[in-house]
């Protein structure tokens, strides 16, 4: 017979395994089994010294097709972006004097001449640049291929935007993948097609891809909160799961460099009052850009390692859906900026600079290369302005100069 003191250990060890399945089946429910172990074993951030230069990059799913609504929706939306973000970004500056910038991730398969004209307007009076977004499945490198090579002209020759590379004349753009399948990331292979996707980004221009964090989606890399390159195993998805971390004194060390924005545990607003929410700096009506969730992306520290006085807090959005409209363009994103700039700009413990996805790139670029002090010098540090940008007239009068056209 059994003794009460062993009956009771059994009974003890039962009720463990069950609450250890319980765990983890909850974690598979959100595809936190994916990431929770890199998250938790993150090694706190480096001290360090002198004042934290804060990167604040928002880049945006911009998408005025949305919903797939008729031409007038799309003009109300793009309409309202280019009048509300203004009358916003005037109200704030960071430490270079600049105002929040704004980076558009146009969709490729969305284009409207239209919608992108506006858009390069807004970017020509200093509030942010366009880059590349594009939704695809079951696609061929062919198709591929031509499909980023002729949106990149087009972006470039009809609406200012995207810079040269100085020394090889390639267009060099930013990328987003729509739903988050970069590299045919998705379990059920949806939304891409290409396993070789980071070589063909790195061969068609792209300097860096800036989709993550993408969690609760199963497409959520293992490695989160990081800077690194990732390296192409063509015969394989998804094989930014990891990567080499971008070091200061480093150099290249893949084939495409992955920027990756915060993402942690909500811990002030839990589920059923019990279990954390997921932070994956998505910000939207449903999530706001609360005071505590800029403290929260700021501590996460993301930044190339051996300079983390330069912290890159890249947030993201879907900006043209009718229910977000009044968080991303009223008053939650005005006290947002109010935050940071109190905050995060006191110049002695703190300085901020608001910066574009290339920017980002351009300072991320800086402190490998081992520069130090402040990172606003370093926003043009290896890629020029775009003919769009109001500091982008140089390089538009380079490409005139060497193709005989320039941007109207």
């Amino acid at each position: 017979m059994i003794s009460h003191t062993a009956a009771f250990a059994l009974l003890l060890a039962g009720l463990v395994v069950l609450a250890a399945l319980a765990g983890y089946a909850l974690l598979r429910m959100r595809n936190m089994h994916l990431w929770i172990g890199s998250y938790l074993r993150r090694r706190p951030t480096q001290t360090a010294t002198g004042p934290i230069h804060v990167m604040f990059c928002f880049v945006d799913h911009f998408e005025p097709m949305w919903g797939k609504v008729d031409l007038p929706t799309q003009r109300r939306r793009v309409d309202r972006w280019c009048q509300d973000y203004r009358t916003l970004a005037d109200r704030h500056r960071d430490a270079d004097g600049r105002p929040p910038q704004h980076t558009f991730f146009y969709p490729e398969e969305e284009y409207a001449e239209e919608h992108l004209d506006k858009l390069a307007a807004l970017c020509a009076e200093g509030y942010g640049e366009i880059e590349i977004h594009l939704h695809h499945d079951n696609d061929t490198e062919d198709n591929f291929r031509e499909t980023i090579d002729r949106f990149s002209n087009t972006l470039h020759e009809r609406h200012g935007a995207l810079s040269r590379d100085p020394d090889s004349g390639q267009l060099r753009f930013g990328f987003i993948h729509g739903n988050w399948c970069l590299d045919n990331s998705r379990a059920d292979g949806r939304w891409c097609g290409l396993n070789n996707e980071l070589i063909l980004l790195r061969e068609l221009g792209c300097y860096a891809d800036f989709t993550l964090p993408s969690a609760p989606s199963d497409t959520q890399t293992r490695t989160v909160n990081a800077i690194y390159y990732a390296t192409d195993d063509p015969l394989r998805p998804r094989s930014h799961d990891y990567g080499v971390a971008v070091r200061a004194g480093g150099s290249d060390s893949g084939d495409l460099l992955i920027v990756q924005g915060p993402l942690g545990l909500n811990w002030r607003e839990r589920k059923w009052g019990l279990l954390p929410r997921i932070d994956s700096a998505d910000v939207r009506r449903s999530c706001p850009p609360t005071p505590e969730r800029v403290d929260a992306w700021v501590r996460t520290g993301i930044h190339v390692e051996g300079r983390p006085d330069w912290v890159i807090v890249k947030i993201h959005t879907h900006g043209t859906q009718e229910r977000d409209m009044e968080t991303l363009l009223g008053p939650s994103m005005d006290a947002m900026h109010v935050h940071l700039e109190r905050s995060y700009n006191d110049g002695s413990k703190y300085v901020l600079h608001y910066v574009t996805a290339r920017e980002a790139y351009n300072i991320i670029k800086a402190a490998e290369s081992g520069h130090t002090g402040d990172p606003g010098q370093f926003r043009d540090f290896k890629l020029p302005p775009p003919p769009h940008s109001p500091w982008g007239q140089a390089e538009a009068d380079t490409t005139e100069a060497r193709t005989g056209t320039g941007f109207a």
